[in-house]
């Protein structure tokens, strides 16, 4: 299954994609992928450009494992990912 593309918060139409990129390669592969942590280090080494400089505070505290901590948790990833990089008007375009 081919890794994602990487993702540099510049084109906020790319974040959905690059989420279900992601999700792909953790459902095809359960073992690997059984915990967040490891779907967030994994999808964290696609970024790049902006994206990268928004996660490297938390990777450089790889240590904290509180539940609700960002590297921690997928949904939390995946939320702060769209709110920072997405597209606000997502939502209304497609009720349009």
């Amino acid at each position: 299954m081919k890794a994602p593309e990487c993702f540099d918060g510049t084109q906020p139409f790319k974040v959905r994609s690059f989420i279900q990129s992601c999700q792909l390669i953790f459902h095809n592969d359960l073992a690997n992928f059984s915990q967040d942590r490891k779907k967030v280090l994994y999808a964290t080494s696609f970024l790049i450009g902006r994206a990268v400089k928004w996660i490297e505070p938390y990777v450089s505290n790889l240590t904290n494992k509180d539940p609700n901590y960002l590297l921690n948790s997928w949904k939390l990833f995946e939320s702060k990912l769209f709110t920072l990089f997405g597209d606000p008007n997502e939502v209304r375009k497609a009720e349009a």
